[in-house]
């Protein structure tokens, strides 16, 4: 426990000191009890500490550094040594008003390059809080959003149109937002999106699609003037792989031999395989290959994987009477089709590339025909057994 005089090249000098574990206390030669905890995560707290009426040891907190500067922090610790030489607690000091940033600058500023570097899916994030989040509270102070804040603008969002689950998306993420504030000690404990409840989800749509619709799809997308789409579909559909693992497969990553499509970075953040059927074969070997395009399927505009494909897979399924189904319907189509033809599910689960069997169930409903195939089997064996 150093003692020192708490400068400004002190806490200059603090990112080269940082402890390897556990924290280091500061304690100031100037102010008696003035202290400063600096942890081996790289925060730092500002700290008063004392003995009580009773001759207790007793550490008040004062701030976190560095959104409270050591000026003010100083002004506030000799607060309270001026209380405890009264004989009163030191809590009771009236505390200097330091402005909090705002919900918008906290984003920018600290939130957003954290989750840069740490969270796959930070673009999305931007996404949900510059369309539905700022727009309502990025100008208010992180202390002067409400739990009525949070509330109106969930029903809003709701009544709004969107799904119940988009809704309950930009709830927790703002709620994580505040935590990490909180965390970071931006923020007292106080949450406004605690307690606030989550919509019931009832839309989790579970849609396979039956032979004779996946029939009636091709021949719809046989009649696209986009060729490829027709190609991405059926492999989509033969393999059960995610949207951005074909469109972004590179012909590096497909091994004909071995028939297995190589997933660099799944969702989970790994590598993954992905099995190619005879189908899905037939399909690859259809696709006409150029020796300077890496891609297997691309945008002969701008030579890279497409972005998007929505206007000609909507066409075709439009036409097919299939406005309902999305394209990440194939991937639940494809494990019902497994599992409808008695598969199992730890065969599913390592298809789809899960590595929770829990998840996999979602996607493994039987049919009603394969639910009464398995009840006849006890009609048929009592039958048996009763003659």
């Amino acid at each position: 426990m150093p003692s020192c005089a708490l400068t400004s090249e002190l806490l200059a000098g603090l990112p080269l000191r940082v402890p390897r574990r556990g924290s280091v206390n500061y304690f100031d030669t100037e102010t008696k009890g003035f202290m400063l905890e600096h942890r081996a995560s790289g925060g730092a707290t500002w700290y008063f500490r004392y003995r009580d009426a009773g001759g207790v040891v007793r550490q008040q907190r004062i701030g976190a550094y560095p959104e409270l500067p050591l000026a003010q922090a100083r002004v506030r610790a000799l607060q309270m040594r001026e209380r405890v030489d009264a004989g009163q607690a030191p809590q009771e000091v009236v505390r200097p008003v330091v402005a909090l940033p705002t919900l918008a600058e906290f984003v920018a500023s600290r939130y957003l390059p954290y989750v840069q570097s740490r969270k796959r899916s930070w673009a999305l994030d931007e996404v949900l809080l510059r369309l539905h989040v700022l727009p309502w509270m990025g100008n208010k102070r992180l202390d002067e959003i409400s739990r009525h804040d949070v509330l109106t603008m969930h029903e809003t969002l709701r009544q709004g149109g969107y799904a119940a689950g988009t809704c309950n998306r930009v709830l927790v993420l703002i709620k994580y937002v505040f935590n990490c504030a909180i965390r970071w000690e931006v923020l007292e404990k106080n949450n406004p999106c605690a307690n606030v409840p989550l919509f019931e989800d009832r839309g989790a749509r579970e849609r396979y699609l039956s032979p004779d619709e996946v029939q009636r799809l091709f021949a719809e997308l046989d009649r696209s003037p986009q060729p490829q789409i027709g190609q991405i579909i059926r492999l989509l559909l033969f393999t059960g792989a995610r949207k951005r693992e074909v469109l972004d497969a590179r012909w590096e990553h497909v091994d004909m031999e071995r028939r297995l499509l190589t997933v660099p970075l799944s969702k989970s953040g790994k590598k993954r395989h992905v099995p190619l059927s005879d189908a899905a074969m037939e399909v690859l070997q259809g696709v006409q290959r150029q020796p300077d395009m890496p891609w297997v399927f691309f945008n002969p505009r701008t030579r890279l994987p497409w972005a998007t494909l929505f206007a000609s897979w909507d066409a075709a399924r439009r036409r097919a009477g299939l406005a309902e189904v999305r394209m990440h319907d194939l991937r639940h189509s494809f494990a019902s089709f497994l599992v409808n033809s008695g598969r199992s599910l730890y065969e599913v689960q390592r298809l789809l590339g899960h590595h929770d069997p829990k998840v996999t169930m979602r996607y493994a409903h039987l049919s009603p025909a394969a639910l009464i195939e398995a009840a006849n089997t006890v009609g048929q064996a009592l039958s048996r057994t009763l003659v």
